[in-house]
């Protein structure tokens, strides 16, 4: 990451945790240079990043400001989960979300899923037409276990931009991350191990866990570093941890980008107690600051890191496409693919390597970065203007995940029941916990660009709050 990105990230975290207030004079483009040791122009570089992002505000002769108009809410709270692996819960209410179907009338605001309305997305639906007009049938055959090379050039190509120094030979393609994430725990962990995970997690790889038998060791997270090392080397120390499955950059669901020196902290912790790392990057394209943050593997030279992504978040999932970098594991995640799939199917490889080939990538992940930022805003100033007071809000850094935390004792499973009635869906938190917590939390989707009626669904789910707080309030004496 460059200078100037690492400044404003600095500067735009301190904002956010409330360090500079709104209306705050900033330092001075001479004093963030003598402090960091960084030339005039990375600093002004980096104001012009804070002020693109409406964080800073230029005032002639005055130098910059916290923008007063603005009004930030605060973040959630660190997790307390529990201190000891667990039994893994919550598939009846994980199913209740994935088994709901498009539906007209149901805003859904629950499901992770990108917009894929965008004409940027054109020249990916052209290339699977002309595939499946070819003569010669290409996307009706078997290709090999790897997947196409086509495909698996392309990606390797892709990666460079992580950091990552990989070839075609590196990587196997997958059925979406899932399969990408659950051939990558089997590869490595039997029924009866513990994986540790950062808290609140993605509720697919925990219930990969759950079928699979395995345990779940859940770690404290920052909604703005990550997960804590602090805990995690405790946690390390007194159980026999096979993996660590994290999703370092874009995390969903609180959305923070984990900063470097922590990534390289993390990996010499699983180095140090000779664990494996499982590093989810399914958002990694979509953080919203370019260049886009390096993963973990990038640093990795002894192969102890499998990195798994797709084409689910940035193009479209009913592509099913994903991928895995196992290093070291390469053999046992082939077997493991193999007896579970076998090879990918090939019609959507061939049209995603031929997107990627002729340059549609890059110009589509700038529009999507755009607007889910923009869409990450106006969720953000709904959620403050018609939710209760005191509601704490996630600040994402990338992809298209709100996570909103409401009173303590707050009942989301009976919100979300109330909410289906009037026609909106949202994800709740007790799903992102292997034991359950996170019952006062939800998690909203602002991928689609804002509508009235995405506003009115806003809308309904705090006024249902409000109004379920006042059910619950003991009547007075």
């Amino acid at each position: 990451m460059t200078l100037y990105v690492n400044l404003a990230d600095l500067l735009g975290t301190r904002i956010e945790n409330g360090f500079y207030r709104p209306g705050d004079r900033l330092p001075s483009v001479r004093a963030l240079s003598l402090e960091h040791g960084v030339s005039l122009s990375t600093v002004q570089q980096a104001y012009r990043l804070l002020e693109d992002n409406g964080l800073a505000l230029p005032k002639p002769k005055s130098g910059y400001f916290v923008p007063s108009g603005r009004t930030i809410p605060a973040l959630p709270v660190v997790g307390r989960p529990a201190q000891r692996p667990v039994e893994i819960s919550q598939w009846e209410q994980v199913l209740e979300l994935i088994r709901s179907v498009p539906n007209a009338n149901v805003i859904q605001l629950g499901r992770g899923m990108p917009d894929v309305s965008s004409p940027t997305l054109k020249p990916l639906l052209r290339a699977l037409a002309k595939i499946s007009r070819r003569q010669d049938m290409p996307g009706l055959y078997y290709d090999n276990i790897y997947g196409t090379q086509s495909l698996r050039d392309q990606v390797a190509r892709l990666l460079l931009d992580s950091g990552c120094q990989l070839s075609a030979n590196d990587l196997v393609i997958t059925t979406g991350c899932h399969e990408a994430l659950s051939t990558s725990i089997r590869a490595i962990c039997e029924p009866g191990d513990i994986v540790a995970v950062d808290s609140p997690s993605f509720h697919g790889a925990m219930q990969t866990l759950k079928g699979l038998g395995m345990k779940a060791l859940e770690i404290p997270t920052d909604p703005i570093t990550g997960i804590s090392l602090d805990a995690l080397e405790l946690a390390l120390e007194q159980w026999p941890i096979k993996a660590i499955q994290l999703t370092p950059n874009c995390n969903n669901p609180l959305g923070y980008i984990m900063p470097e020196a922590r990534k390289r902290a993390l990996l010499s912790l699983a180095q140090r107690f000779d664990v494996a790392i499982i590093e989810d990057d399914v958002y990694g394209d979509l953080a919203y600051n370019y260049p886009r943050p390096r993963t973990i593997k990038s640093f990795d030279e002894d192969g102890r890191v499998l990195l798994c992504s797709s084409f689910s978040k940035t193009l479209a999932p009913g592509l099913r496409i994903g991928w895995v970098a196992p290093g070291r594991y390469l053999e046992r995640v082939l077997h493991m693919k193999y007896i579970s799939t076998g090879s990918t199917a090939t019609q959507p490889q061939l049209a995603i390597a031929e997107f990627l080939e002729s340059g549609h990538y890059e110009p589509h992940l700038r529009r999507m970065r755009g607007q889910y930022q923009r869409g990450r805003d106006q969720m953000t100033d709904w959620v403050m203007r018609y939710f209760p007071a005191g509601t704490r809000v996630s600040r994402p850094q990338g992809g298209f995940m709100l996570w909103v935390e409401l009173a303590e004792d707050f009942d989301t499973l009976r919100l979300n029941r109330a909410l289906l009635d009037q026609g909106v869906q949202i994800a709740v938190g007790s799903i992102f916990s292997a034991s359950g917590k996170y019952r006062n939390c939800l998690r909203m989707n602002y991928a689609a660009k804002p509508t009235a009626q995405i506003e009115d669904a806003v809308r309904k789910v705090g006024s249902t709050i409000t109004r379920l707080l006042a059910e619950t309030e003991p009547a007075p004496h």
